[in-house]
């Protein structure tokens, strides 16, 4: 597994340097770092919404079946994979007027630890109550902000000033996925529980 998680969290400007130097592929980012930290929020969410159930801060709690839950689990973790990917081409999309733009692949690499801190805030879903979801979700959220600010001037080869926008409106593009992702699980998951609900009353 990846050894730049602490670096990313404690010096996350030397470790946007170390990862630069190592050039990596985004065969070995997903192995050794992507398909394992993905699965933070899906483990938990499937632990959490089968064992526990979504409560909505009233008394009423929605629990869906362990097989609905294996199977929007295996959707949702697809869906993290793609949503990497994607940010990585849209980082390099954006990059294109820079005389020193990375390739493809290396904005995906970019992409994939800057997602590092959402892949950790999963783990709230273990017991999985909405306000305390959120919350954990908007601090994943502004951590991943904060590397990417301080991540990608060094990593473009840019000014600061330059590094700013193109974060700007690449947190912007990731903040739009990040929603598609989440409507796309809740919609899911309610359909497992209905699923579920309708289960249980036939049987």
């Amino acid at each position: 597994m990846s050894n730049h998680i602490w670096g990313l969290i404690h010096h996350p400007d030397k470790e946007w340097r170390s990862i630069n130097e190592e050039h990596e592929t985004v065969s070995h980012l997903y192995t050794h770092h992507v398909l394992w930290y993905a699965l933070i929020p899906v483990v938990c969410s499937f632990i959490g919404t089968t064992r526990f159930g979504w409560t909505f801060g009233g008394e009423e709690v929605f629990q869906i079946s362990v097989t609905s839950g294996l199977a929007l689990g295996v959707v949702f973790y697809a869906l993290i994979l793609a949503a990497v990917a994607v940010v990585g081409s849209v980082i390099h999309w954006m990059a294109k007027k820079y005389p020193e733009r990375p390739s493809k692949a290396e904005c995906i690499v970019f992409a994939g630890y800057t997602a590092t801190p959402l892949f950790l805030s999963g783990v709230f879903a273990l017991y999985p109550v909405f306000w305390l979801c959120v919350l954990a979700c908007v601090i994943g959220l502004c951590y991943t902000a904060y590397l990417l600010y301080a991540g990608t001037p060094s990593f473009l080869g840019i000014s600061r000033k330059q590094g700013f926008i193109l974060s700007t409106s690449t947190l912007c593009i990731g903040v739009l996925v990040l929603e598609v992702l989440m409507i796309a699980v809740v919609l899911l998951w309610s359909m497992g529980s209905e699923h579920s609900i309708v289960w249980h009353f036939f049987s």
